[in-house]
């Protein structure tokens, strides 16, 4: 089941994947770079027996796309073992660095770190309870983090689900027949038959186990949750806070053709999360919508490869222009952001050389202009092309007639959520969490001041000694 939630959620991440599984005394680790379906085989997962389990599909924001990084992460202690997967970003990692270096098994000589990400120092901190048990030192631990976070994690006996008190990244809690489980969105939960219970609160502890569910509050709730959800991340299936992601992009796109309409002979959407808005687009202009791009179903999303040559090698693969479609055509498309500015240059391109007389693009969200440090690798204002450039700019260096953005408030209203209970700061700079200085900042500072983590692991295997 665990194997099948991940491939629910590829989406999120395509860098690497693991599962982490427990009988009750023992927890084992299998984990590996690549897609969920390169990494297990039916083999394999014969071979991951238990009756709990946790699962990542990774996407990095801190540290290396090496097999280190990838999660769930391991730590075995005296105390007894923990695994941990975590989606987020945490943005005190020198405190997390620090306080990881006294605990005991540092202080002894006795740990080398090979991981540099902030969740391996979360999972250091965590499993290291010698006065307490694993969820007293959770409620203690985890009002003292910052950054976003929504982790779940498990010991031998007991499987933990929490959320940072913004709530900046979604996590569902589900009811199985004979069980529970929690995930990033609710399209997991179907895939594996499980019903939705309800979302995990902001400031929110759970823990499973053979006595049942058990929730607790480690903070007070100040919901902020990641707008960039509806517009791009989530799976259109997906509801978060009660607003069904696939409507919410098709509000944005009758929004859009409502703030910039024009004169056009077809709508076009790109692949896939551009689609949804067209087709608002379509309905509120009256422009007859189209298929103009045909998608290579088998090449993951360009956005979250770790490179910027694998994103520019990876657009090629992804998109073909299909020119009965767009060939003398005045053509709209919708896209759902720009961020580099390199997909839109290719698609426009793709377009122009299957005959299209004219290409406009609009975007159903603002201008990115700001570095997301809460689990999107946007990296830093440099590359965002919208920084500094006007939009006619943009548009002339993508090579499109014409470019309009949607409002901030019409994109925000399009996901029915209070304006002050979303995160808005790759649009506004305004970050709902305080940052550190921009020297503890970046998405490789654990590796300029740790030895790196060695690429090409043979046995991607863990047990518990």
């Amino acid at each position: 089941m665990t194997y099948f939630g991940l491939y629910a959620l590829q989406h999120r991440g395509q860098e690497s994947a693991g599962i982490a599984v427990s009988n009750g005394r023992q927890i084992l680790v299998y984990k590996d770079m690549g897609l969920v379906s390169q990494v297990f085989d039916e083999a394999t997962l014969d071979t991951l027996s238990g009756h709990l389990a946790i699962g990542h599909a990774r996407y990095s924001t801190t540290g290396a796309s090496v097999w280190e990084n990838a999660q769930p992460i391991f730590c075995p202690t005296q105390e007894g073992s923990v695994a941990l997967a975590h989606n987020g970003n945490l943005v005190d990692v020198p405190e997390l660095r620090e306080w990881a270096t006294q605990l005991p098994a540092h202080a002894e000589g006795r740990h080398t770190p090979v991981s540099t990400n902030d969740t391996s120092l979360l999972t250091e901190l965590l499993a290291y309870h010698p006065d307490s048990d694993a969820e007293t030192r959770a409620m203690e631990l985890l009002p003292m983090i910052k950054g976003a976070y929504s982790l779940v994690w498990m010991t031998e006996d007991t499987l933990y689900a929490a959320r940072d008190p913004e709530g900046i990244r979604p996590l569902v809690l589900g009811r199985l027949a004979s069980g529970w489980v929690v995930a990033s969105e609710d399209a997991a939960l179907a895939t594996i038959g499980a019903t939705v219970v309800r979302e995990v609160e902001p400031g929110e502890l759970i823990a499973i186990n053979e006595n049942g569910l058990r929730s607790t509050k480690f903070a007070q709730p100040r919901a902020k949750g990641c707008v960039f959800e509806y517009v791009y991340l989530a799976r259109p299936d997906a509801t978060i806070a009660g607003r069904n992601v696939h409507e919410a992009r098709v509000e944005m796109g009758r929004q859009l053709a409502y703030e910039h309409p024009v004169d056009a002979d077809v709508v076009i959407g790109v692949p896939e999360s551009g689609i949804p808005a067209a087709t608002g687009y379509a309905e509120q202009s009256g422009i007859p919508y189209a298929q103009g791009f045909v998608k290579n179903a088998y090449v993951g999303r360009t956005f979250i490869q770790p490179s910027q040559t694998l994103r520019q090698l990876g657009i090629r693969l992804k998109l073909n222009a299909l020119e009965h479609v767009v060939k003398g055509k005045r053509i709209v498309v919708i896209d759902d952001s720009i961020v580099r500015g390199n997909t839109q240059k290719a698609q426009i391109k793709m377009l122009r050389e299957a005959g299209a007389a004219e290409v406009h693009v609009r975007i159903s969200s603002p201008p990115v202009t700001w570095p997301c440090f809460y689990g999107i690798d946007f990296a830093t204002r440099a590359e965002l092309i919208a920084n500094g450039m006007a939009i006619d700019e943009i548009a002339r260096s993508i090579g499109a007639d014409s470019l309009g953005y949607i409002t901030l408030e019409g994109m925000v209203g399009a996901t029915h959520q209070p304006t002050e209970s979303l995160c808005k700061a790759c649009f506004t700079g305004e970050y709902p969490i305080e940052l550190p200085e921009s020297s503890q900042l970046g998405k490789h500072l654990l590796e300029m001041t740790l030895t790196s983590p060695t690429e090409g692991k043979a046995l991607p295997v863990l047990n518990n000694p």
